[in-house]
């Protein structure tokens, strides 16, 4: 796996939003994050900062504006998550993780279904 930086829940909203438009300015984000978070502009900046001192964004410079770009997948950030919570709540272990799962949620029809296709797919 690549090296992907560790994001906080916080820069992971920002990092939504900068993957979901590129080369996208600090007002820009400030904005929508205001939609759901209704945080600070000085508190996005400072996120915004912090996942450029992580290289998970890049910028553009254009006059006195700068626009931003994600440097790191969504991908590769959703992996990095997922090994992450699977060593910190499961040690590692899938097999433990989708039994807790499996017993604790109610699955329909289809999903089990869906979870045999998955697992006979693997199996080859």
């Amino acid at each position: 796996m690549k090296n992907v930086p560790s994001i906080s829940d916080a820069e992971w909203e920002v990092m939504k939003i900068i993957w979901g438009n590129n080369n996208i300015t600090a007002n820009k984000i400030i904005e929508e994050t205001g939609v759901n978070n209704h945080w600070k502009s000085n508190t996005v900046k400072t996120l915004i900062n912090r996942l450029l001192k992580k290289n998970a964004v890049g910028f553009n410079k254009n006059g006195k504006e700068y626009s931003y770009f994600p440097m790191v997948s969504e991908e590769d950030c959703i992996n990095e998550k997922n090994q992450s919570f699977l060593k910190k709540i499961y040690n590692g272990s899938l097999n433990s993780m989708v039994l807790n799962f499996v017993k604790t949620e109610k699955l329909t029809d289809k999903e089990i279904e869906d979870l045999k296709d998955l697992l006979n797919k693997s199996k080859k």
